[in-house]
């Protein structure tokens, strides 16, 4: 018994060293720059994938592996491993999935003459993550968080040599006079910089907390809980939870903090994939998965930490409606993707907000992580099919489209089966009962701001299926774009992808289906499996079950009839405008917009982003670069240069002047002046 509990946890430990371990390998293989370095790659992922697949067993029946080694003797400090349900399952997530997408980025990336450095960095991304999910304590988490912040940041300016056809945004378009046109290393620089944000704000909150409780680790905080006890009643306790999910803000791109997602569609598609669907922007989640169960035990104390889950659901909330708004009228395929990204990431921080709001805290907990493993599968394969159309056409505009259908049908069908579940298509996709699971824990929470909430999501529903249908159509249906016909013209065939870029997203697509085929069944062992794990780990009880609802079939008796309505009527809705619009064409949305002043300018303010990237320019950027301008124009200038460099210096220079007549050389006016000094202080001595 203890044999295998060793094995397990060398296992735990190996699934985030083995990805670094491959990326070290990549420098040595520099000299190989063909295919060698991918499947070194693939090597390490499938690897990684291994090693977390064997701790699912041992997860799934409640069981976990805590292994701990010597770290910072002086303060105490210990590095750990912790695969509980949790991690394990995330680990999962991220291993199986990164798999994939290294396997189609050596399709994707074949013949970039710096693929080393793009192995390089993929494979620290990953072993950061998975780093990340596996730390025992917040310390160890936080060098993985940097890890993944460092690798967004080599990767979204993967092609630094900024070349227009890198670049995001319109050439020559302004909003607010800010350039709305990005290159790669401006894009990279303006993703670490505002992560860090959050970063420094999570690194507040970390040692806030170990002034009181003396340790990061996660089982002892909730062993102990007299630190929290101290803070709460110095009014310290919500803040520090606060600053910590500041660091979530950041990394999962939430509001005010989201601006630098859009950007970051300038690198690789391989590398969008893997930011939005396995990592870094589901590092903000899993943080708050991690600290949620800790923030509403600590409740259930009798601690108040209401105010953290108010924070957390208005956040989702907000950028899950503000980030959908603006997928409605964005061009470029990426961009739209990563606008639905940040909106769905929003989607499942609602969730845990509304989680801690309510006594049903299983339920909206299993129903945010639920979505969580959800969307990383469809947005995953929605990216890489991105990828590939990208590839094919050599554009990322949707409007440079048009009528792929017939030309890449494989391609058009797992985009439709992704598609479908990023809308929340009935009973068939796992985005329908990840999603009416959410709709379910925030109708069924009973806080005060249920109803406001519930409303945002609905809405933010129907957009999501409105601009994933008028995605589609813009890209697959309609005739042919000038675009594409010059293409053919001048002999470059539309095509499908090779092999190995459409079978990762087309698996992807295929396991989206049929898991939500029994999603029901999926939603109940998740939340069996986490309902155990809350009791267990926390002492967070449910208290009830599923529940039935006797108004509907008795296949369905386990979901709520407002929400399962809600999420029926928001997709009906959605598609159908979309469709309207996009694929039967039965209405022109360029005239329909110019036709009415209020769309038009709606439709304005959408594409601008609100105005918040440029106001966020103007106010960081611009005002603090004139500030200093004036600072060094009017003070270092006037004050500097023309009063201490001329004033100051002519005094001096006339002080120098006298001491230097004085200086005559001759030792008789040295001993007279010597001596006048000495009478002098005698007369004062005797008066």
């Amino acid at each position: 018994m203890a044999e295998h509990e060793g094995l397990l946890a060398a296992a735990a430990w190996l699934v985030w060293i083995v990805p670094f371990a491959a990326a070290l390998t990549m420098p040595a293989l520099k000299r190989w720059q063909g295919r060698v370095p991918g499947w070194a790659a693939i090597a390490g992922a499938a690897a990684s994938a291994l090693l977390a697949a064997s701790l699912l067993p041992g997860a799934l029946a409640g069981g976990e592996v805590h292994a701990q080694t010597s770290w910072i003797a002086a303060v105490g400090l210990e590095a750990g491993v912790l695969a509980d349900p949790l991690a394990v399952i995330m680990s999962n997530v991220v291993a199986w999935i990164s798999l994939l997408i290294v396997i189609y980025a050596t399709g994707y990336m074949r013949g970039d003459p710096h693929i080393v450095r793009f192995w390089f960095w993929i494979m620290f991304f990953v072993g950061s993550m998975q780093l990340i999910v596996l730390s025992d304590n917040l310390l160890q988490m936080f060098f993985g968080w940097e890890g993944v912040g460092l690798a967004s940041y080599a990767l979204i300016g993967f092609w630094y040599r900024d070349k227009k056809k890198d670049h995001v945004g319109t050439e020559g378009r302004t909003v607010l006079g800010m350039l709305d046109y990005y290159a790669p290393t401006h894009a990279g620089m303006k993703a670490f910089i505002m992560t860090k944000i959050g970063d420094v704000m999570m690194l507040a909150g970390m040692f806030l907390i170990f002034a009181y409780a003396g340790t990061f680790g996660f089982r002892e905080l909730v062993g102990d809980t007299a630190w929290a006890e101290a803070m709460g009643a110095q009014g310290l306790l919500v803040p520090a939870l606060v600053l910590l999910f500041g660091g979530a803000i950041g990394k999962s791109a939430q509001f005010p903090l989201n601006e630098w997602l859009l950007e970051a569609m300038t690198g690789p598609t391989a590398v969008s994939a893997l930011i939005h669907a396995a990592t870094m922007v589901k590092a903000g989640v899993f943080l708050v998965a991690r600290l949620g169960p800790i923030a509403f035990a600590l409740g259930a104390s009798g601690l108040l930490a209401d105010q953290f889950f108010e924070v957390v659901a208005w956040v989702g909330a907000i950028t899950a409606l503000l980030l959908a708004s603006q997928g409605m009228v964005n061009p470029e395929i990426k961009k739209v993707l990563a606008y639905s990204t940040g909106s769905q990431i929003g989607y499942m921080m609602m969730a845990f907000g509304v989680a801690g709001l309510s006594e049903q805290f299983v339920d909206g907990y299993t129903a945010g992580f639920y979505h969580l493993i959800s969307h990383a599968m469809f947005k995953a394969s929605l990216f890489m099919a991105a990828g590939s159309l990208l590839h094919v056409v050599g554009s990322r505009f949707m409007t440079d489209m048009g009528g792929l259908r017939r030309h890449m049908r494989k391609t058009y069908a797992f985009v439709w089966a992704a598609g479908l579940a990023l809308m929340g298509a009935p009973f068939i996709t796992t985005g329908f009962w990840s999603k009416d699971a959410i709709f379910a824990s925030v109708f069924e929470s009973g806080s005060e701001w249920a109803m406001p909430i519930f409303a945002i999501a609905v809405v933010t529903a129907v957009i999501t299926a409105f601009y994933t249908t008028r995605m589609i159509g813009m890209v697959f249906f309609g005739p042919k774009s000038e675009h594409v016909r010059k293409l053919e013209s001048e002999g470059h065939g539309i095509h499908e992808a090779p092999l190995s870029m459409w079978v990762p997203y087309g698996v992807l697509a295929a396991v989206t289906i049929a898991i939500g085929v029994m999603g029901l069944a999926f939603e109940e062992s998740l939340h069996h499996l986490f309902g155990g794990y809350l009791e267990e780990s926390f002492g967070i009880h449910s208290p009830h079950g599923e529940g039935e609802h006797p108004a509907l079939p008795a296949p369905l008796s386990g979901l709520n009839p407002v929400a399962l309505g809600a999420s029926l009527a928001a997709f009906g809705v959605g598609i159908g405008l979309g469709y309207a619009f996009y694929v039967g064409r039965w209405i022109d949305p360029a005239r329909f917009v110019a036709s009415n002043p209020v769309f038009r300018g709606m439709h304005a303010v959408l594409l601008s982003r609100w105005y918040i990237n440029a106001a966020i320019y103007w106010c960081f950027v611009v005002s603090p670069l004139w500030l200093a301008r004036g600072v060094f124009r009017y003070f270092e200038r006037t004050a500097i240069d023309a009063g201490m460099n001329t004033g100051l210096e002519r005094a001096v220079g006339w002080a120098a002047r006298v001491v230097q007549g004085a200086q005559t050389g001759i030792t008789q006016s040295y001993l007279y002046v010597f001596g006048a000094g000495l009478l002098l202080v005698a007369l004062m001595l005797l008066m």
